[in-house]
């Protein structure tokens, strides 16, 4: 299996050369991972209170996570998930604090949302798929049975303007989860779509990115729809 998550596929190379080609390469921000270091010490507070099973399900990424992190459990019950959402992330910093954001917990599954602020950021688009291949393989290495969602970056209002480059970071994401047995590409995109292409304008709150009430409820059945096959079965053998 190391082989086949640790060698990228020659189609996935031209993605890499067409990524480059087509203005990946942007200004960026400047992203301290350590600038998270309160939302960790505020986990690992939450852990000490109330110590969280392994076996679980870990939900991380940015704030489309974060912000759902309260409704989470009951939109994927019966799943025992541990939300873990850090909102305003980028993929780097998942890298950064995947011990204390995942690796920790020893989750049997791990669903990832990240790629959203990165292409916003300028962050290049092979930045963001190495980062990801580098969370997979640390994965693979301390947790070789554990599956990865990854979730495709959400269109949205206020960057419609980046649409296309998060576009090639998800048919990058799909490419790394056909060469992986253990990943999964969970379409988050095409369901927040009209049937014209264009982004719905009735799913967000009022800074046209973040999701309202609405948006949660098609994007909790999308990620619902994506776990449940494989990890439903999984589920009682964690409560036995």
């Amino acid at each position: 299996m190391k082989s086949c998550y640790s060698n990228c596929s020659i189609r996935f190379i031209a993605l890499l050369a067409l990524l480059l080609l087509t203005g990946g390469v942007s200004a960026q921000a400047d992203l301290d991972p350590t600038r998270w270091e309160s939302d960790m010490q505020a986990f690992q507070r939450q852990d000490e209170l109330n110590p969280p099973p392994q076996g679980a399900i870990v939900l991380t990424g940015s704030s489309s996570i974060a912000r759902w992190n309260d409704q989470a459990a009951a939109a994927l019950a019966p799943l025992t998930v541990i939300p873990r959402g850090f909102g305003g992330s980028v993929m780097g910093d998942l890298l950064f604090h995947l011990d204390r954001v995942v690796l920790k917990y020893k989750p049997r599954a791990i669903l990832i949302y990240e790629g959203d602020n990165d292409t916003a950021y300028g962050v290049p688009a092979e930045t963001i798929l190495d980062q990801l291949q580098q969370i997979i393989s640390r994965i693979h290495d301390e947790l070789p049975q554990s599956r990865i969602y990854v979730l495709s970056v959400k269109p949205s209002i206020l960057r419609k303007n980046i649409w296309q480059n998060a576009q090639l970071v998800n048919a990058g994401y799909r490419m790394i989860a056909a060469t992986d047995p253990l990943v999964h590409y969970v379409d988050v995109a095409n369901p927040f779509l009209k049937q014209d292409g264009t982004v719905m304008d009735d799913i967000f709150v009022a800074d046209d990115l973040h999701l309202n009430a609405m948006g949660n409820l098609i994007w909790g059945a999308s990620i619902r729809a994506a776990l449940m096959p494989l990890e439903a079965r999984h589920e009682a053998a964690l409560k036995d």
